[in-house]
């Protein structure tokens, strides 16, 4: 399974974004997808999850009401919603799919929130 984030960049505060995770190979192996950051000096921490057959969802309580997780099964694609972007939301995000027995991580991409 590959996996190849897009959509992030510069954006001031209380703005938006909308990253994309496009899968490619093994995708029918995939049971669940997610979104993860990573900031300067910080560990990489889950931002939201979507089981690909149920769409079940999580966030993780820092984003709840300003981020939405989504799926399109027919384009292997998973989005991210980004609203009211906040200066601390700044990191390399990162797709992360669950396959089988195996995980595996797109290369990231980066979001930027000036204050």
């Amino acid at each position: 399974v590959q996996l190849v984030e897009s959509g992030g960049g510069l954006v001031q505060a209380g703005g938006s974004l909308r990253l994309s995770c496009t899968a490619s190979g093994s995708t029918f192996s995939i049971n669940r997808m997610a979104w993860y950051r990573q900031a300067p000096g910080k560990q990489r921490e889950l931002v939201a999850s979507i089981t690909i057959s149920g769409g079940r969802t999580n966030y993780a309580d820092s984003v709840k009401g300003r981020f939405t997780v989504s799926r399109d099964n027919a384009k292997n694609t998973m989005y991210l919603q980004m609203n009211s972007l906040k200066p601390e939301d700044t990191a390399v995000y990162y797709c992360y799919a669950y396959a089988l027995v195996q995980t595996h991580w797109g290369q990231g991409t980066q979001v930027t929130v000036s204050s």
